[in-house]
């Protein structure tokens, strides 16, 4: 068994395949045993020419808006096959690991909340209250949250979407991780959406949807808190966000069990 204050304790990693190696590494490093199992898959969008559209017209926005690390790597990524960024387009970010993937790929001042990490803590910043007559932005995968976009048109901007990905249920065999639950391998979760936390538990089946109620889910945000409960999983803690603070208030958690 390893030693640290996850010492040999199996967490399950929900996240994108793409996003889940740094929060593993974490878990291992604090001598938990990491088991990656993604319930949303990153595919291209449907309607890329879509995005290709607006990407040719980003001269004439003002406020570009990224509201994930997924978000942020696709949609700079889509804007860089076709272009150079826009050199007078500024860059906001919903938080800071948004912000990190941003600059990251070279973007650089980007507005961002320094706290808690969501669309309405971005809202509350100075920069984006005044924005009457101006072109927005808004890069996110298809079917995201109205809520920002709308609170910007209150605030007289004019809101476009780019839509460069979209999430998708895995094809995935959940036979192995369910065999290892039932010997005791496992100990907790970290689902870092509600829709991750869907999929998760139809993936798993019915007998492995008992297992994930009875098993502590650790979230980063109060809302994705409050869907898991409304799925009857029992034990569940906001930990906010970024991969320290998941692994901390992991460690913080199995302390006291």
């Amino acid at each position: 068994m390893s030693a640290g204050p996850l010492s040999g304790r199996g967490i399950v990693v929900t996240r994108p395949r793409e996003h889940a190696v740094i929060l593993a590494e974490r878990i291992r490093a604090a001598g938990g045993v990491p088991i990656l199992f993604p319930t949303i898959e990153i595919l291209p969008p449907e309607d890329p020419e879509a995005v290709w559209s607006l990407i040719a017209r980003l001269d004439g926005f003002q406020l570009a808006i990224f509201v994930s690390p997924t978000a942020a790597m696709r949609g700079v990524g889509m804007v860089r096959e076709r272009r150079i960024w826009p050199k007078n387009l500024r860059v906001a970010a919903v938080g800071m690991g948004t912000a990190k993937a941003l600059e990251e790929q070279g973007l650089q001042g980007v507005v961002a909340p320094a706290g808690e990490a969501d669309s309405e803590a971005l809202a509350e910043l100075p920069e984006l209250h005044d924005l009457q007559g101006r072109s927005v932005v808004i890069f996110r995968g298809e079917g995201g949250r109205e809520w920002l976009g709308r609170r910007l048109e209150e605030r007289g901007a004019r809101v476009e979407y780019a839509e460069s990905y979209r999430r998708a249920r895995p094809k995935a065999d959940a036979g192995a991780l369910l065999a290892r639950w039932q010997c005791g391998g496992v100990e907790a979760a970290s689902v870092t959406s509600a829709e991750g936390l869907t999929n998760f538990l139809e993936m798993l089946g019915p007998t492995g949807r008992e297992y994930l109620r009875a098993t502590p889910v650790f979230v980063p945000h109060p809302r994705i808190a409050l869907a898991a409960r409304k799925l009857d999983v029992r034990e569940v803690v906001v930990t906010g966000r970024g991969d320290v603070r998941t692994v901390a208030e992991m460690s913080a958690f199995f302390a006291k069990v």
